[in-house]
């Protein structure tokens, strides 16, 4: 597992806001420092040189704020498929 980052804090939605020290696949699985499932990575948002993500998912709580998240780097797209292009 690499790291996510640090949760910044929980929006009105529910959703986690996270600062990513690395850039995850939209789709990612997130865990929290128990490798326990917290959510999904729905968004990649801010500046390209500071980005965030929006994690979504049922174990998405106020108590996360202030802690580390975690990805899977081998899950790729999350696993979605995608259909191929040709270019």
């Amino acid at each position: 597992m690499e790291l996510l980052g640090l949760v910044e804090g929980i929006t009105s939605e529910g959703h986690a806001l996270v600062r990513c020290e690395n850039l995850p696949a939209l789709g990612s699985a997130v865990f929290d420092s128990d490798k326990r499932k917290v959510g999904t990575v729905k968004r990649i948002l801010g500046p390209v040189d500071a980005p965030y993500a929006s994690v979504v998912g049922e174990g998405v709580r106020p108590a996360l704020e202030g802690k580390k998240l975690f990805f899977n780097r081998s899950e790729k797209d999350g696993g979605r498929k995608r259909k191929g292009r040709k270019n």
